[in-house]
C-alpha cells in the first residue's frame, strides 16, 4: 500500500520495490537498442541478463568470450544463440580487451560486464591506449530504487575512486548529473555529504563540499543545483532539514548523494540495499560509452534497469538532453 507524503509527516512514503526502475524501462520503449559488447558472459546470471535485456529491446548484444563456454552456458539455460553475434576469445582478459576495442572502434555503444572481475574490465577500459577516455574521469553511479524514498536516488562514487580529490569529485558530480538528466530529472538536486552541515577546518570533506558548491555557482559544474556540506539525514529527510533550519533547494529532497570517499558511498548504497530493500542499478559514466558493472548477485530486474540507464544516457545525450 502506498503512503502519500503529508505536510505533517513530509517523509512518509512507500512504493513497491522496483516501481521506479520499471518506469525507466518503460521510458526506453521508443528508443533503438544499444549495440552492447557483453564481456565474458560465461555464467548463467550474466548471459541470462544479457538475453533478457535483448528481448526487452534495451540492447543488441555482441557476446565476447570463449565460444565453447558461452554456448555451454546457453545450453544450460535452454537458450539458443543463433540470432546473436558471438566473438570468440580465449580467456577473460582477452574478452575485456576485445570488447573495449569494439567500443573504441564504434562497433559497440556500451559495455556490459559478465563473469569476470570488475578490475579486469576497468583496467582494460581506462588504459590510455584503449581509446575510451574523455576529458573527464570515469566514475560509477548507483541508481537506487528505495521503496521509502519518493524519487530515484543516485549515489557516487562507490566503485572506482577510493579517495577522490576536488577535481575528481567535480567530474563525479558532473557524471551523476548527466545520468540524472538522462533519466528525466531536469535539474538534479545534489547533496555533497559530510558528517555535519557546517564548514569546519578540522573536517576536510566540509571544505571540499563548500568548494564544489562554489564551482557550481561559477559554471564549473553544470546542469544541477548543489548544496553542501550536508549530513545524510539533512540530505534525504525534510523533517530533519526543517529541524536544523536549513533553507535549501536540496536539503531533504536530494536526487544525488555525493559521498566523501568510496567507502562511505559503498556503505550507504549497501545499507539501503540490504536494510531498506532498495533495488540497485548502476553504471560507469564519463567514458566514451557507458559501462554496466553488474554483479554476479544481481537479479534480472537489476540488470534490466542498468541496461535502461545506459540506453537512456546514450540516446538522450545524443538528443542534447545532457550537457
Amino acid at each position: 500500500m502506498d503512503h502519500p507524503l503529508t505536510a505533517s509527516d513530509p517523509d512518509r512514503h512507500w512504493h513497491q520495490t522496483g516501481a521506479q526502475h520499471r518506469r525507466l524501462i518503460e521510458a526506453t520503449r521508443d528508443l533503438s537498442p544499444l549495440r552492447t559488447a557483453v564481456v565474458h558472459p560465461c555464467d548463467a546470471p550474466s548471459l541470462a541478463g544479457a538475453l533478457a535485456a535483448w528481448r526487452e529491446g534495451l540492447i543488441e548484444p555482441l557476446l565476447v568470450g570463449p565460444r565453447a563456454r558461452i554456448e555451454a552456458t546457453a545450453a544450460e539455460l535452454g537458450e539458443t544463440l543463433e540470432a546473436l553475434r558471438l566473438i570468440d576469445t580465449p580467456h577473460s582478459h582477452a574478452s575485456a580487451e576485445r570488447a573495449v576495442r569494439l567500443a573504441a572502434d564504434g562497433e559497440a555503444e556500451a559495455l556490459m560486464k559478465g563473469a569476470l572481475h570488475t578490475d579486469e574490465l576497468m583496467s582494460a577500459a581506462v588504459a590510455r591506449q584503449a581509446g575510451l577516455r574523455t576529458e573527464r574521469q570515469m566514475s560509477h553511479v548507483y541508481a537506487l530504487d528505495v521503496p521509502s524514498y519518493p524519487r530515484p536516488l543516485l549515489i557516487s562514487d562507490a566503485a572506482l575512486h577510493i579517495t577522490p580529490d576536488l577535481a575528481t569529485k567535480a567530474d563525479i558530480i558532473q557524471n551523476a548529473i548527466d545520468l540524472a538528466r538522462a533519466i528525466g530529472i531536469d535539474r538534479p538536486r545534489v547533496a555533497v555529504l559530510s558528517a555535519v552541515e557546517t564548514v569546519r577546518a578540522t573536517l576536510p570533506s566540509t571544505i571540499e563540499a563548500a568548494a564544489l558548491c562554489k564551482m557550481a555557482e561559477r559554471g564549473q559544474i553544470q546542469g544541477g543545483v548543489l548544496d553542501g556540506p550536508l549530513a545524510i539525514d539533512n540530505a534525504v529527510s525534510l523533517s530533519a532539514a526543517r529541524q536544523k533550519g536549513l533553507d535549501s533547494l536540496v536539503a531533504g529532497q536530494a536526487d544525488i548523494l555525493i559521498a566523501p570517499d568510496l567507502e562511505a558511498a559503498n556503505m550507504i548504497a549497501k545499507l539501503l540495499i540490504h536494510l531498506a530493500g532498495a533495488q540497485a542499478a548502476g553504471l560507469v559514466a564519463g567514458a566514451r560509452v557507458p559501462i554496466m558493472l553488474t554483479s554476479r548477485a544481481d537479479d534480472v530486474d537489476t540488470r534490466l534497469a542498468s541496461a535502461a540507464l545506459a540506453q537512456l544516457l546514450v540516446r538522450r545525450q545524443g538528443e542534447g538532453a545532457a550537457p
